[in-house]
């Protein structure tokens, strides 16, 4: 495909610049100041459109296979290329959980035959993520960009002393849902005001972080590549600042909805519901002062959709998880950007350029490389309507709310993997 997009946006060294870029053969061709005077390609025009580097999301759930009455690769990943996403790494609770070679094979099947962009799988690192005896990590090494058993924290400190001393010697990053399930006490939303005002059992921020403290004692033991999920706690966020100051390993991510809400906003929805939960508000601005500091590395949506009715028992019934890829850049623009917390560049680096570099995947935006990019509208406002996503799932906490910033393309290795309807003149 050849395609020629004229006079957009790109975020530069000196601010906003405008470039037309040219796409040939799957690569950016020339990203300049002139117009490209060519024939055959297909020009579009998006004079109110920004051109960032694909976003790369190192945290999703595609539910594909054995759940795809939730999402399958195909819808997830139109979801995606919706906002803006070229790159997404979903996480092994799926059936069969990709614990060996042989079980990993459907899953790299179904993203062979129907992924929109490109897709790089999680390994688990237990057997059916079960926290017992190891998964076959050497041979799924080439086939995968990282371990988890994301939904469940290993809570064996042997089983995860071992699995870092084998992924250490493949090159390898374990990629760690930290859970104590013996802190839980069956909470299921943060042990606040909340929780205690509205008679629900509360999830205390210990269940996280006493878990991150045990593997960073195992970090420093094994030299081990580590990276903690969707942290959510103000703990959580000075125990890595201290591990990174120590010169370990150690990298993580967080997610919109803890950095745009706290407890208080909480309502009696099942789209509220997530795990683990939203927090306080000293814990949302620490993670706020975590991005600000280079503590919190990257921002990744933990994607998780559920069938409606898994969603429609209020906040105790409900099953963990929202949606998060569609929303995930114009929520964070329009409640960090636009009142000034975070610079559009620094959205940029949490969304692309952090996640990119650590996990190995996403493309830079430049000539030569792949053509991975996105295009938005930064001043197009509209409401949040899940009855619009692409995606399977419909349950987010970011309903009603007015957010600026429409995706109106993305390119995925040269490729048209969403464009807004009507995107297209000349």
């Amino acid at each position: 495909m050849r395609l020629l997009l004229k006079e957009v946006s790109v975020l530069g060294s000196s601010g906003m610049e405008r470039r037309s870029v040219l796409v040939d053969d799957g690569r950016i061709v020339s990203l300049s100041r002139e117009v490209p005077q060519v024939s055959d390609a297909r020009v579009m025009e998006l004079n109110h459109g920004c051109l960032f580097p694909g976003f790369v999301d190192v945290h999703v759930h595609l539910r594909e296979p054995g759940f795809s009455y939730k999402e399958t690769i195909a819808t997830g990943t139109r979801a995606a290329a919706r906002g803006g996403f070229t790159a997404v790494c979903p996480m092994p609770n799926l059936k069969p959980v990709p614990d060996s070679l042989e079980h990993l094979q459907p899953e790299l099947e179904a993203i062979r035959q129907s992924a929109a962009v490109h897709v790089y799988p999680y390994g688990a690192i237990t057997v059916g993520e079960k926290g017992e005896s190891l998964a076959a990590l050497e041979e799924m090494a080439s086939h995968v960009v990282a371990f988890s058993d994301d939904g469940k924290g290993v809570q064996r400190t042997e089983n995860m002393r071992e699995a870092m001393v084998r992924t250490k010697s493949l090159g390898k990053c374990i990629v760690a849902h930290c859970e104590d399930e013996s802190l839980l006490n069956g909470g299921y939303i943060h042990d606040g005001a909340y929780a205690a005002a509205h008679g629900h059992r509360g999830n205390p921020s210990a269940s996280e972080w006493k878990q991150v403290e045990r593997d960073l004692e195992l970090v420093r033991e094994t030299g081990c590549a580590y990276h903690v999920c969707h942290v959510s706690t103000k703990e959580t966020v000075e125990l890595i600042r201290q591990a990174k100051r120590e010169g370990l390993d150690v990298s993580c991510e967080t997610a919109p909805h803890y950095l745009v809400f706290n407890d208080s906003m909480l309502q009696e929805d099942g789209r509220f519901k997530m795990n683990p939960p939203i927090r306080s508000e000293a814990d949302r601005q620490a993670l706020i002062a975590g991005l600000l500091d280079g503590t919190v590395d990257m921002i990744a949506t933990d994607h998780a959709p559920h069938a409606q009715e898994e969603k429609d028992k209020g906040l105790e019934k409900s099953f963990f998880g929202i949606v998060g890829l569609e929303t995930a850049f114009p929520v964070l623009y329009t409640n960090l950007v636009k009142p000034g917390i975070l610079t559009l560049d620094k959205l940029v680096e949490l969304l692309h350029t952090n996640p990119a570099k650590r996990f190995g995947i996403g493309v830079p935006l430049e000539e030569g490389a792949v053509a991975d990019f996105t295009v938005f509208d930064l001043a197009d406002s509209y409401t949040v309507d899940p009855a619009d996503s692409l995606s399977m799932g419909k349950s987010s906490p970011f309903t009603g709310q007015q957010v600026f910033g429409r995706c109106l393309l993305t390119v995925a290795g040269g490729e048209i993997a969403w464009e807004l309807e009507g995107g297209e003149k000349g």
